[in-house]
């Protein structure tokens, strides 16, 4: 298989079952495609009604040992008793291979979305992150990414820069204000924070909520400062979001102890989200998912509108950072 193959067309579902049957499993409904754009994620069920939900990963996106490791610390935090979605084990072994694909099996769960407006919940995920990060921070990853002005700008900047999709009229305004934005991130990001393990990619998507909140996707774990964790769940207007930092904030401490100086680095952390953003569509346009999922992606009004949004993030980035001290 090609590391340039983003399209799984070799993924075809006669595939997909002889893998899934090569773990003794019996497929007992129809494969349901789950939303997920990285990788291919399938839903069935057994002849005894257990859902279960089949992951394979794009190839060389990440490398075994990547995988393992994220596999490893999703069971650490399930067996702290912490609602994370692990890997079902088969044989002593989480991760599989067939006909050149990795994948993994996992119980399916479903639940509501989490509400990005609702303080109760807020709070809670407060607590579920302040304990989750209490044993994230006990050892580092051996082989996971770090957050890094390099993976989430230099490189991203050199293939925007580089792009067939980005109008020819558009991109010299395009990469002025980028770099302007890449350059004041770069100032402010603040690479001596502690590090430690993180969720990575914290957003209401990757969250259920039952009878409080379950984490079902730690595809993304990486190393990075504990802000990174929380500042996605914030929404609305600077005053709404220093109402609801400060409810998460207070929950996590209960659990592990949050440095305030990490409030600086929200405003990078944005930035260089939106930056990585643009050239993670990019870097996966070859793959026929993403223009059938994304085809405003290619058009002038995308480009229009995120020239627009670089300048905002910009003054966002100049502003004061949001501060607990300021509030009565």
């Amino acid at each position: 298989m090609s590391a340039q193959d983003f399209s799984f067309q070799n993924l075809t579902p006669d595939l997909i079952l002889d893998a899934i049957e090569s773990l003794d499993v019996r497929v007992d409904s129809g494969l349901l495609a789950l939303n997920s754009y990285e990788n291919r994620v399938y839903q069935f069920r057994l002849d005894d009604n257990e859902r279960y939900v089949a992951k394979f990963y794009r190839p060389e996106r990440w490398t075994k040992a990547q995988i393992i490791e994220e596999h490893t610390f999703a069971r650490e935090l399930q067996e702290a008793e912490l609602p994370v979605v692990a890997p079902t084990l088969f044989d002593g072994k989480s991760l599989h291979e067939f006909q050149g694909y990795w994948f993994s099996l996992f119980p399916s769960v479903g639940g509501r979305q989490f509400e990005v407006d609702n303080l109760d919940q807020i709070e809670w995920m407060g607590r579920l992150i302040g304990r989750i990060h209490k044993v994230a921070s006990t050892k580092n990853f051996a082989h996971r990414p770090d957050i890094s002005i390099v993976a989430y700008l230099n490189e991203p900047r050199e293939r925007l820069a580089n792009s067939s999709i980005l109008p020819h009229h558009l991109q010299h305004p395009f990469m002025v204000i980028l770099e302007q934005v890449i350059e004041e991130t770069v100032s402010q990001y603040n690479t001596n924070d502690t590090q430690i393990r993180l969720h990575g990619d914290c957003h209401p998507g990757n969250i259920l909520w039952q009878d409080g909140p379950i984490f079902v996707d730690l595809d993304d774990c990486r190393q990075g400062p504990a802000i990174q964790d929380l500042w996605m769940m914030l929404s609305g207007d600077r005053q709404q979001q220093l109402l609801q930092i400060d409810t998460l904030i207070e929950a996590y401490d209960e659990f592990h102890h949050f440095d305030h100086k990490q409030l600086a680095q929200i405003e990078p952390l944005r930035a260089m989200r939106m930056v990585h953003y643009m050239a993670w569509l990019d870097k996966r346009w070859q793959d026929p998912a993403f223009p059938a999922a994304f085809p405003w992606f290619g058009e002038d009004k995308y480009w229009e509108n995120q020239i627009l949004a670089l300048k905002e993030q910009l003054s966002s980035l100049r502003e004061p950072p949001l501060s607990l001290q300021l509030q009565i």
